[in-house]
């Protein structure tokens, strides 16, 4: 069953502000939506609308949720699918609800090329997505969000892995007026893998919130996260990430790493990685840093003659470049490649 993020999608549902989560909910602290909304906007009108994304280019499986409505894929056992899902709101947009349900059945794989794309309008959306893995299936989930300046937008994907399974995941965003990206594993040990990766690139008063939650229950069990992100103007990035590994998960090996670079001096990063690890025979470790452009590398292009928005560029995009390094599937990971270049500016 989807899980709608409980405070907003109880908002929507019923009109009571008092729901919406706010600064004093520890999860919430940094994106506090109570404080944020005061009315919510009417119903968003259906749609049998699609939109261009992304993703557009590669051959799959379409579903367009536009204005809210629900989806569910079934990939059958042994088969190979490519899904292309957009969750869309467009002029007629106001506030609605999204689901998606995704089961990947025994020895399976699934390309879950999702996109979040919308205008101008000051839409609010809370997106479900519940997916599930059986034993030796295989996802990887490549989300990339455009959601509107003026936005309110949550979505909460959780994820039930089984025995050797495999969850791969890489999220890239420009945020929105607030916007939460959030993604709960439930991993099971038992030779199941998590890749779990992001970038958020964030210019003007856009706000971005990539939180993770992943508890590992059984031994041998692997998640490897990099999440990076980039901040300018009177941009707002949050991550919050935690690896719990319960009593029992031995032989559990978690890495976490998030680095950001800040560009204003008005710009701000807030970071929380967590390990909680009530198991002895594991290995865990956990990174953050937060810093600005290596002005080394800024002085030596500026030697040869770079602008310096080009060398700010050139050395951003090798910055987040990293992380579309570990996409897996070659074709979507130049898609990537090329959804950075152009919100950077440069030459893909």
């Amino acid at each position: 069953m989807t899980v709608h993020s409980p405070s907003l999608a109880r908002a929507i549902e019923t009109g009571d502000l008092t729901e919406l989560p706010s600064r004093r909910d520890e999860a919430w602290r940094w994106t506090d939506l109570r404080g944020l909304l005061r009315a919510l906007p009417p119903k968003s009108a259906a749609t049998d609308e699609s939109f261009a994304g992304p993703f557009d280019k590669l051959k799959a499986s379409n579903l367009d949720i536009v204005n809210g409505g629900g989806g569910a894929i079934a990939v059958p056992a042994g088969e190979h699918e490519i899904w292309r899902v957009v969750f869309g709101a467009n002029a007629e947009a106001g506030t609605h609800l999204n689901t998606l349900e995704v089961d990947v059945a025994e020895g399976a794989s699934l390309l879950l090329l999702e996109t979040y794309l919308g205008d101008d309008t000051a839409y609010v959306a809370d997106t479900a997505v519940a997916i599930r893995l059986a034993r030796g299936a295989n996802i990887e989930r490549l989300v990339v969000s455009e959601d509107g300046a003026g936005a309110v937008s949550v979505s909460i994907a959780t994820v039930s892995l089984a025995a050797d399974s495999r969850f791969a995941q890489t999220v890239m965003t420009t945020g929105a007026r607030r916007q939460r990206l959030e993604t709960r594993i439930a991993h099971p040990g038992a030779g199941a893998m998590v890749r779990m990766d992001g970038v958020y690139l964030l210019a003007g008063q856009r706000h971005a919130d990539i939180t993770t939650v992943v508890d590992h229950t059984g031994p041998g069990g692997d998640t490897d996260q990099m999440i990076k992100g980039v901040v300018s103007d009177q941009a707002r990035g949050v991550f919050q990430g935690r690896i719990v590994v319960a009593h029992g998960a031995d032989q559990t090996n978690a890495k976490m790493k998030h680095d950001a670079l800040v560009l204003s001096d008005q710009a701000e990063v807030d970071a929380k990685p967590e390990l909680e690890i009530y198991a002895d025979d594991v290995s865990c470790t956990h990174g953050n840093t937060i810093g600005a452009l290596d002005q080394e590398a800024m002085f030596y292009a500026a030697q040869r003659g770079i602008p310096e928005d080009a060398a700010r560029a050139m050395l951003t995009r090798a910055f987040v470049e990293t992380v579309v390094d570990r996409i897996e599937n070659a074709a979507a990971r130049e898609v990537e490649r090329g959804w950075i270049a152009a919100r950077l500016g440069v030459a893909p």
